[in-house]
């Protein structure tokens, strides 16, 4: 059963939210939150599996609250808004899933089932690590009802999404259930963006954008955002002052 944390500053949608979960029988509501500070604080002292964040509260808002939180060690979040046009931006800040108010309890059982689903998988990705070696030179990806084991060469990039890790070489791209963690301290991938992995042999150029960001063209002609965060590092092992 996975634990999770409810913040929403309207005290009827929090607890007609948690009923709804309890009702799953898939979900365990372990604190709830009337603001985003209070939210920061549980969810660093309980470490939930997932918070179901509600977007629009006063003074720090959802999205901002997202923002603050560790990309390493952050829950996967699931944003509650009665604003449909926020859920572009939910997702772009690496959102697992939103729901609008008021929650439809249907819908809310298929999120239910996605979150199950991806900690199924990131239960077996832990298992896999443990048991790889130290340095991989192949990567298990699944794809057309067979496993295949893609050579670490060929990857130019590999990226996650809300369906999981997907391993992108120059012609093709398939899903892994390893995580970018794992890719990127057992092989030679390198980060440069919360979500993405790149393949420093297989830059062909990086664009520098404005504020600070970047994007990288691959030789194969696949496109990998530089957040950052990283473009220094990033400029520094390929190199570049």
């Amino acid at each position: 059963m996975l634990k999770a944390l409810v913040i929403d500053d309207e005290l009827f949608a929090r607890e007609e939210l948690i009923e709804l979960l309890e009702q799953t029988q898939q979900i365990e509501v372990i604190d709830q939150a009337a603001n985003a500070i209070q939210g920061l604080q549980k969810i660093n002292t309980l470490k939930p599996d997932v918070v179901f964040l509600d977007i629009h509260m006063p003074q720090v808002s959802g999205i901002e609250l997202l923002s603050m939180l560790d990309p390493d060690t952050m829950p996967l979040v699931v944003f509650i808004t009665a604003y449909d046009q926020y859920a572009l931006q939910a997702f772009e800040d690496n959102a697992f899933d939103y729901l609008l108010k008021p929650v439809d309890p249907q819908r809310l059982e298929k999120t239910v089932c996605r979150l199950i689903k991806r900690f199924k998988k990131e239960q077996f990705s832990n298992d896999l690590s443990a048991i790889t070696p130290a340095t991989l030179e192949q990567v298990p990806c699944i794809g057309h009802n067979r496993i295949m084991l893609v050579p670490v060469e060929d990857i130019e990039v590999a990226y996650s999404d809300i369906s999981g890790v997907n391993i992108q070489t120059r012609e093709h791209t398939t899903s892994s259930q390893l995580t970018l963690k794992v890719l990127e301290e057992k092989t030679s991938l390198m980060r440069c963006h919360r979500q993405y992995l790149v393949s420093p042999k297989a830059i062909r150029e990086i664009k520098l954008l404005d504020q600070g960001l970047a994007e990288i063209i691959t030789i194969g002609g696949h496109q990998a955002p530089v957040s950052r965060r990283y473009l220094k590092v990033l400029k520094e092992k390929l190199g570049f002052s």
